[in-house]
């Protein structure tokens, strides 16, 4: 598993790949949309009649005086109120004694003040007008005058550059009464029923809403709203956006160009949003959506696109059911909607179009207000007589690149996950090979080996041509020679003692010829002290060989039914009298106890267990109890006494291990007793064990035995 986590290095490389991908995209699209910037400035050099009548030929605009016409999204309903009037509130400007232009009239009136607001839609320029008032003055219903009360006049100049006025002086509330004045004092001015519209009353004046033909519109027009507080009296303000008397006073207005409008939607294919501005950054065309303004990648499929999933293979299926929305969990969508109100379509900013309005091409990266969408915006120069007039704009969003990376990062995803699983199952099925072989050799390792250090089998020696069969030739070679080491091990015992017996019996008659002789008394005692050595020397050979011989008895035996307790109770009737000044308390199970083996050899294992309890008991008590448990027999032999050293619970069974500190007795003690008592328990398929227990303290021997 750690070495199939190296594998996850590589998604990281491509994803660091997909990355660098992503910015020389961002680059390349930076490079297309100034390409298609400059192609279409290219349409507009020099070409002033698209200009001309846009107003753009003023050096400079004046807020209020000289308006913008913004493009609406639907029509607007003549009803005087303004909630069909988008972004109102930020579109409208305000009018107030400072925009007053007749300085013979009385001024008197702070109160009076206006705002406004003009747009286009369609084939019409609409105004909405909302006076501040504290005296509406209507027009009397038989008067032949129309400037004796509240009124507004408009001046306009058309496209063939003859200047026209008008006034709407209402009688009432409700459809807009619009008049064509030459000369204000002549009677019967003319009725103009082009400009249509609403007069509705408010709480603090009036509001009048209209709309005018754009046919009847050139690119100038003023406007002024003539105030009156008595009926048929004289106008006492006049507060407007420049005096609407005079031709060269009126201010400028542009809207949106037909004919660059033609020009731009031409480009419109190019999955891009583009604007066209005049020197003062107004837009005179857009064509457009930057929703679906993702660049050439634009049409790459989503990953939430329905797709046909009939004739799709079942690693596709996986991919578009489980993968692909797995990978959305750490991956971002396009957004399909997002906000952009950076830019107001009366006048664009951002430091590109300054730069491009001065004569050089640029661009910039910019988020949307919502922060959902990167837009890029490139800005490039219109020259007419080598003087800038302009600028195209060609905005889009990098959602195109987006779904282009997003795609590669599926395909590198779904790519690597295979990559990973192959992979995976190769290294894993590589590391299993090899460490079952290792296990196999660690189990025959084990096998040759018992709990006792006694060799109980060879190591087969594999025939591979790698580490592991190099280890495992090795280990049989080492197990074979422990194996013969063992049996020199185990055969020298009873040549030891069959060497040894030769000159204790020589040195034993030797004693024993002396002791016939008159030997002084002083010599005698040295003579009873080799003799002891020499008893003591012979039991020592006969504890040695005693092992070996038990092991030799243990394969011959044959093995029959006998109940244990009876074995059991027989044996104690005996240690009764052989340790007469010990109390023996045998708690029998009430069943028979039924087990198949050597009697004799059982006897032989009790009398081991007592002789060891005997000796190291302290109160002269000994408790010996057995239980019939479901397939096996437990019985437990118990004394009260000095404690077993931790690390000698599972030592004390070991050939030569003993931890008597002070014997009671002079004989040798081998820690030959319970290693005997261990291998009849072996040759039984029982198990033996000794524990500490506790108030008061002594050693439990526990003995297990199948059942028959």
């Amino acid at each position: 598993m750690l070495l199939s986590s190296v594998l996850f290095t590589v998604p990281w490389f491509g994803y660091q790949y997909v990355w660098e991908m992503e910015k020389y995209l961002r680059f390349g699209q930076e490079q297309t949309i100034l390409g298609s910037a400059r192609a279409l400035a290219t349409a507009l050099h020099e070409r002033p009649n698209l200009f001309n009548n846009q107003a753009s030929f003023l050096p400079s605009v004046e807020q209020g005086k000289d308006f913008y016409g913004y493009e609406l999204k639907q029509a607007i309903q003549l009803d005087g109120l303004p909630n069909d009037w988008p972004n109102y509130d930020s579109r409208i400007h305000l009018y107030n004694q400072q925009n007053s232009f007749n300085q013979v009239l009385n001024t008197q009136d702070s109160e009076h003040k206006f705002t406004a607001t003009i747009a286009k839609y369609g084939k019409y320029l609409y105004l909405f007008i909302s006076v501040v008032d504290n005296n509406v003055i209507f027009r009397a219903k038989n008067a032949q005058s129309i400037v004796n009360n509240d009124h507004l006049e408009i001046a306009l100049v058309d496209h063939e550059g003859i200047f026209n006025r008008y006034v709407i002086a209402n009688k009432q509330v409700g459809w807009l009464d619009s008049y064509r004045i030459t000369n204000l004092s002549g009677p019967f001015p003319e009725v103009a029923n082009f400009i249509q519209g609403h007069w509705l009353t408010t709480p603090q004046g009036y509001n009048i809403e209209l709309r005018v033909p754009l046919t009847q519109v050139g690119d100038q027009i003023a406007f002024a709203v003539h105030d009156v507080d008595s009926p048929g009296g004289e106008v006492i303000s006049s507060i407007g956006s420049a005096d609407p008397s005079q031709k060269e006073t009126l201010g400028t207005i542009v809207v949106p160009s037909p004919e660059i409008e033609r020009i731009v939607k031409g480009m419109s294919h190019t999955n891009s949003r583009i604007w066209v501005v005049d020197q003062h950054k107004r837009v005179l065309a857009s064509a457009g959506d930057l929703t679906k303004a993702g660049g050439v990648w634009q049409r790459t499929r989503l990953p939430d696109e329905n797709l046909n999933t009939e004739n799709q293979s079942l690693w596709q299926k996986v991919e578009q059911q489980w993968l692909i929305p797995l990978y959305y969990k750490f991956l971002t969508k396009p957004p399909k909607a997002f906000i952009d109100n950076l830019y107001d379509t009366q006048n664009l900013t951002g430091q590109h179009i300054e730069t491009a309005l001065i004569g050089e091409p640029s661009s910039q990266w910019r988020l949307t207000k919502d922060q959902q969408a990167v837009v890029l915006s490139a800005a490039y120069p219109i020259f007419i007589n080598q003087q800038v007039h302009g600028a195209v704009i060609v905005e889009e969003t990098t959602n195109g690149i987006r779904t282009l990376r997003n795609k590669a990062l599926e395909k590198l995803f779904s790519a690597i996950i295979a990559i990973l699983l192959i992979s995976a199952v190769v290294f894993l099925l590589f590391a299993s090979r090899i460490s079952n072989r290792i296990s196999r050799l660690r189990n025959q390792a084990e096998h040759a080996i018992d709990e006792n250090g006694r060799i109980t089998a060879n190591i087969t020696a594999s025939t591979a041509n790698d580490e592991i069969g190099d280890l495992s030739r090795s280990f049989s070679q080492v197990v074979n020679r422990l194996s013969q080491y063992n049996q020199y091990l185990e055969g020298m015992s009873s040549r030891l003692s069959h060497e040894l017996r030769t000159p204790i019996a020589v040195v034993r008659t030797s004693l024993e010829n002396l002791s016939l002789h008159n030997i002084p008394q002083q010599s005698q005692q040295y003579i009873d002290r080799a003799q002891g050595g020499i008893s003591r020397l012979n039991a020592i050979l006969t504890s040695m060989s005693e092992a070996t011989r038990i092991e030799q008895m243990l394969i011959s035996s044959e093995r029959v039914n006998f109940d244990f307790n009876q074995v059991l109770n027989g044996c104690i009737q005996g240690y009764q009298q052989v340790y007469n000044t010990i109390n023996f308390h045998f708690n029998a199970s009430d069943k028979a106890l039924i087990m198949n083996g050597s009697p004799e050899h059982i006897a032989q294992l009790f009398d081991k267990v007592i002789a060891n309890a005997a000796e190291f008991t302290t109160d002269q008590q000994i408790f010996i109890t057995t239980e019939d448990h479901a397939k096996e027999i437990v019985v437990h032999i118990s004394n009260n006494g000095m404690l077993l050293p931790e690390q000698m619970h599972e030592r004390l069974f070991d050939s030569m291990v003993s931890v008597r500190e002070n014997s009671k007795d002079t004989q040798p003690h081998l820690g030959l007793g319970l290693y005997i008592a261990r291998l009849i328990c072996q040759f039984h398929q029982g198990k033996i064990k000794a524990s500490n227990h506790h108030n008061p303290q002594g050693v439990t021997i526990t003995m297990s035995f199948p059942k028959a």
